[in-house]
């Protein structure tokens, strides 16, 4: 399943409020998991703020949660939700953590470049809190809004449908008489 909208810090800390003896498991893509050994290695909150191609600001935080999988470190079973919970407390003492801000998991490894990515689905399976991941995307607000972003030297707006082309009627040089001599003017 895959969940458009993008969820919020006390949506996930919330799931994870109501699991803390289950372990915590990252999916980041097809039947591929994040390693057991995982650190989260940090918690950033990050403020944007930007303009889009169609002249308006927009601004949101996010969140990013950061994975590191050590190498050569073997492990059973991931750790527990409690003990990312207890990160998390620790992080919240110096930096109040956004509750609306968007939450993106920040992870790579040896077979997978490093990415941000959203928490697409939160479920618990035996005694596991699943958190399925999903890759972010790239979107023009402006055309989002239901506007253009903006417009070309002549007026055109750069990324709406192109209209249709008119038609060119093109001519067969070589089947008519005509030709082009020097001095004629014909090129």
């Amino acid at each position: 399943m895959n969940n458009l909208e993008a969820m919020n810090w006390a949506s996930f800390k919330e799931q994870m409020l109501s699991h803390p003896d289950l372990d915590l498991q990252f999916q980041y893509a097809e039947n591929k998991w994040v390693d057991a050994a995982y650190h989260i290695t940090e918690i950033k909150q990050a403020p944007i703020v930007s303009v889009d191609c169609g002249g308006k600001m927009n601004s949101w935080t996010e969140i990013i949660v950061q994975l590191w999988e050590p190498t050569n470190q073997q492990q059973e079973r991931a750790m527990k939700v409690g003990k990312a919970l207890s990160i998390i407390e620790l992080v919240e003492k110096t930096l109040p953590l956004n509750p609306l801000a968007t939450v993106k998991i920040e992870f790579g490894n040896s077979e997978f470049d490093t990415r941000q990515m959203f928490p697409n689905s939160i479920i618990t399976d035996g005694d596991n809190l699943l958190v399925d991941l999903r890759p972010d995307s790239v979107q023009c607000k402006a055309i989002e809004r239901g506007g253009s972003c903006g417009t070309t030297a002549t007026g055109a707006e750069c990324c709406t449908p192109a209209d249709v082309k008119p038609k060119v009627e093109l001519k067969n040089l070589a089947l008519s008489n005509e030709c082009c001599t020097p001095g004629s003017g014909c090129c």
